[in-house]
């Protein structure tokens, strides 16, 4: 792999991670812009921050799993982070386009799964690493759904002889806090998936040792910075589905999700699984809402995001088998 090639693909994984984060700033800023305690811009600029400051809390560990735990380093090479990084920015771009609240971190891991597996084909895979990854589909929107429910059970018992103008005031100074946590749960867990594959670029190309601890700090440092930036920008179209149109939220329940959500996004990168944010704000926001009542969710919606959860690792496998071929063809 020529200087120039390693140079083009840094640049893609740095413009997916800046588009995870502009597809996912609905994630971190739905529900405290939906309750009106932070106006948009100020919202993003909030989430942007606490992206960053994740780069001095949370270790490796997610980027260690995405850069070694999926995929066989041993037979990746440039055309297959060529055909991972496109697979994955087509499907973010298709799932902002119609407002879809899609995972980033399953289009990336689709991504990888679809290029090594036009290449080699499923002897490259590692069963365990995409096997936890494809669990937590299911767990990280569970955890949050349990977790955003019973806080907002628990929050309603605490102050069911409050007033509730009382209630709102405080919560919307709390949901400064819930807002941030969960920007840095973010940040944390999204961020480090870049890190990951420019590490196994680096890994692949000869840049770095295969035993290496760590990649360097130009590479943690720019993809913390990227994610900040994407965040700063915004996704708005999926704003609107995540904050006002799934259930409706006033700031305590807004504080109860963002809480729940990154209570689960703290557990996840801790262990060094990456997981979707988007599942789990999700997951928390329903939570919230049916513990209200049922009918408070709007499950047609929940269902239909949902099954973009469930098409996010095959679709972008396949167009990453695609831009596999591609890349050999012109890279």
């Amino acid at each position: 792999m020529s200087f120039e090639v390693f140079v083009f693909l840094v640049i893609l994984a740095l413009a997916f991670d800046f588009m995870n984060g502009f597809h996912d700033a609905a994630n971190s800023i739905a529900t405290v812009v939906s309750t009106g305690v932070l106006k948009p811009h100020h919202a993003v600029a909030f989430a942007a921050f606490f992206n960053f400051v994740a780069l001095f809390v949370f270790q490796l560990k997610v980027a260690a799993t995405v850069g070694k735990g999926i995929v066989d380093p041993s037979i990746v090479d440039h055309y297959v982070i060529f055909g991972a990084l496109v697979g994955a920015i087509a499907w973010n771009i298709i799932t902002w386009y119609y407002g879809i609240p899609s995972s980033s971190s399953h289009a990336l891991i689709g991504g990888l799964i679809g290029a090594v597996v036009a290449k080699v084909g499923t002897g490259g895979l590692i069963e365990a690493g995409i096997l936890k990854a494809v669990a937590f589909i299911v767990v990280s929107p569970t955890l949050g759904f349990f977790l955003g429910g019973l806080l907002m059970l628990a929050v309603s018992w605490l102050c069911r002889r409050t007033a509730p103008a009382r209630v709102d005031r405080w919560f919307r100074r709390l949901q400064l806090i819930s807002a941030g946590y969960y920007s840095l749960g973010h940040g944390g867990n999204d961020a480090q998936k870049t890190i990951g594959i420019i590490w196994l670029l680096m890994i692949s190309g000869g840049y770095l040792a295969v035993d290496a601890k760590r990649p360097p700090d130009w590479v943690i440092l720019s993809c913390y910075m990227m994610i900040a930036l994407g965040t700063l920008f915004g996704g708005w179209r999926i704003v609107k589905t995540m904050g006002q149109r799934l259930t409706k939220l006033k700031p305590v329940g807004g504080f109860c999700a963002e809480t729940g959500g990154a209570i689960t996004l703290t557990i996840a990168t801790i262990a060094g699984i990456p997981v979707s944010t988007t599942h789990t704000i999700t997951g928390a926001i329903v939570g919230v809402g049916s513990s209200r009542k049922a009918t408070a969710v709007r499950w047609g919606l929940a269902g239909n995001i949902v099954w973009a959860w469930i098409l996010t690792i095959p679709c972008s496998a396949f167009m990453a088998a695609v831009a596999w071929y591609i890349g050999q063809a012109y890279l």
